[in-house]
């Protein structure tokens, strides 16, 4: 028998979900790191080689549903971070310092595959098995990220909403 989860639990999860994207942890942190990207031919995809447009796409989709970049096609800089995507790159950054100290998951873990873990470990139900390795930095970090940035757990519930739809009209 399976208990429901509380409502905030899972609307934390499915924004953890949404957050953990591999393409969207690209796209924020390269901007943070390298500045805005701009029009010129090929910067886009010099900057993000290792991924398909496709996923390249959706990143930039979600970016921008989520007001974590501003996309304008007219200004020279045609991917900024917004405040809310500077915010999202310190809680980025936050994680993968608090997994490199501890070297989780494992030693030569990528930043990508450390953050998503990390902030995963947030989302996991206090009584799961294992050993308790709870990531209070990160935990915080995101904690303050969700309460400052609701529009990202809005997001999250109408995009869960939305995929439940569509497989309810497949079935």
């Amino acid at each position: 028998m399976t208990r429901s989860l509380p409502d905030t639990l899972l609307h934390e999860r499915r924004a953890i979900r949404t957050l953990t994207l591999p393409a969207l942890i690209r796209l924020v942190t390269e901007i943070d790191d390298n500045g805005p990207i701009s029009h010129r031919r090929g910067s886009l995809q010099g900057a993000f080689g290792d991924l398909t447009p496709g996923q390249l796409r959706h990143a930039i989709d979600v970016a921008r549903d989520l007001g974590l970049v501003h996309a304008d096609e007219q200004a020279p800089d045609r991917y900024r971070l917004t405040q809310s995507g500077e915010a999202l790159a310190e809680v980025y950054d936050t994680a993968a310092r608090w997994a490199r100290a501890r070297h989780f998951p494992d030693a030569s873990t990528a930043f990508v595959t450390r953050v998503q873990h990390t902030l995963q470990l947030s989302s996991r139900s206090p009584h799961s098995s294992g050993a308790p390795l709870e990531p209070s930095a990160p935990h915080e970090a995101l904690a303050d990220f969700l309460q400052a940035n609701p529009r990202i757990l809005h997001h999250a519930d109408a995009r869960s909403a939305q995929q439940m739809a569509e497989a309810g009209c497949a079935a």
